[in-house]
């Protein structure tokens, strides 16, 4: 066991926190989260979308009780990482990727740096301490420990924002069978009777309750949503070919964003910007070298397929016309066919309305059928 006070150990543990590459770091306690009945609505207006496993109910309870998670649980320390890279994106006529998506996936890295943690903290007691960690993938109400440990407050758009740095930040968790002292909670809200996230919305996504219908959120649609992209919103995603920022550009707190110098999240070259015939041209089972631990594999190829070719139509991108026509006519994907027929009825041109002829004369799935038919109203 360590000689050292709570107080001691703690200041210790922040220090080497950020000497690792945290940006931000606080400690709570495992108290249960105040914010459990405002997910549980959440989830019970089905505004989770596809995200299934959010109410699966053994996560449900071990969400309510972090000591259902760790039960020797005494602390919990939160950390974030700002990941906003140094060319940020906001040309509106070339494809965009969400900011915290440019660089390497980040649960990759925050894991690693939390388990570098954990090793300094085994090294301060004389002995391996209970734990576990989290990056967004554990039933933890994350946004919630942040601001219980002073990080910040969750604002409108439904990040959390720190009045210092904004809210380009990625959170994570390292629960401690260690008592460590607890920061103050973050009590202001400091977004006041601004409404400009909530009004730049294109789908109108984000709620007057600081949640968010998910099955309208572009970020949703474009990574998480694996099946077709209801027509009503493909115009609505605009450019944006893997995730969306709008709620945070437009957020005034972060004027005060600075871009991070670590390179694990500045803009591959790849994303400079996308290209969107060449990612038309993924072939099935295989991902370009420089896409290799990208958070851009997640929705797999059909997923950043189908985003491409969305992008693809709302920009008119005339050089995409070749490669969405071999999608319609040979692709093994019947959504992929489908989205490639509603790109090239928003392109038009004489080359997109004989492919979209000649897929009607051959397609037997009724759902591409109807995505064709559609697309013909736009040539």
């Amino acid at each position: 066991m360590t000689n050292l006070n709570t107080q001691d150990l703690t200041a210790r543990i922040k220090a080497e926190a950020k000497r690792i590459g945290f940006d931000l770091v606080g400690v709570t306690g495992p108290a249960p989260p105040s914010h459990l009945d405002v997910y549980h609505q959440w989830l019970a207006k089905g505004r989770y979308g596809s995200m299934s496993y959010l109410a699966d109910e053994r996560a449900l309870k071990r969400r309510s009780d972090p000591l259902q998670i760790l039960p020797e649980c005494e602390s919990i320390l939160t950390v974030a990482v700002n990941y906003l890279p140094e060319d940020e994106q906001h040309a509106k006529d070339t494809p965009r990727v969400a900011a915290y998506a440019r660089g390497d996936d980040y649960h990759d890295v925050l894991i690693e740096r939390l388990e570098r943690l954990t090793e300094f903290i085994a090294t301060q007691m004389g002995e391996s301490v209970p734990h576990r960690m989290y990056t967004d993938t554990g039933p933890l109400l994350e946004r919630e420990l942040a601001q219980r440990s002073g990080l910040g407050w969750i604002g409108k758009n439904t990040c959390l924002i720190n009045p210092s740095h904004g809210s380009y930040f990625l959170l994570a968790e390292l629960l401690l069978g260690v008592q460590l002292e607890p920061d103050a909670p973050f009590e202001e809200d400091r977004c006041g009777t601004c409404t400009r996230c909530i009004d730049a919305c294109p789908t109108s996504c984000i709620l007057p309750d600081r949640t968010l219908d998910a099955r309208l959120c572009i970020s949703y649609l474009t990574i998480e949503h694996k099946d077709s992209v209801p027509l009503e919103l493909r115009e609505k995603i605009g450019n944006w070919l893997f995730g969306c920022d709008i709620c945070q550009q437009v957020c005034p707190w972060n004027r005060f964003s600075m871009p991070t110098k670590d390179p694990t999240f500045q803009t591959r070259s790849l994303l400079k910007p996308p290209d969107i015939e060449d990612l038309l041209n993924l072939a099935p089972g295989t991902w370009p070298k420089h896409l290799h631990g990208s958070p851009l594999l997640r929705p797999r190829r059909r997923g950043l397929v189908r985003n491409a070719a969305i992008v693809a139509g709302n920009q008119r991108i005339q050089a995409a016309v070749p490669r969405l026509i071999e999608l319609l006519l040979h692709d093994q994907e019947s959504l992929l066919r489908g989205h490639a027929a509603w790109a090239l009825g928003q392109i038009g041109g004489t080359s997109a309305l004989m492919a979209l002829r000649e897929a009607k004369e051959t397609e037997t799935d009724p759902i591409v059928l109807a995505e064709i038919e559609a697309a013909f109203i736009f040539l």
